[in-house]
């Protein structure tokens, strides 16, 4: 497995205010992304688009196991 490092600064303006974020791991990007996704769109719908997100990498890791590997 790969690790990688993030050097990001992320600041979103909401109606109440702002928050500002600085994610350094992927797993903390993705925390925040769910976050700012849950709260835009609510949780029914971020779960689907997570769902459709997962299903894309579903395909490509099926593809790619071999017929011998089954």
């Amino acid at each position: 497995m790969n690790t990688h490092s993030i050097d990001a600064d992320i600041k979103v303006k909401w109606a109440e205010g702002q928050s500002a974020y600085s994610p350094g791991t992927p797993e903390e990007l993705l925390l925040i992304a769910i976050d700012l996704l849950v709260r835009d769109r609510g949780s029914e719908a971020a779960r689907s688009f997570i769902d459709q997100v997962f299903e894309r990498y579903a395909l490509h890791a099926a593809i790619s196991i071999e017929p011998g590997e089954r």
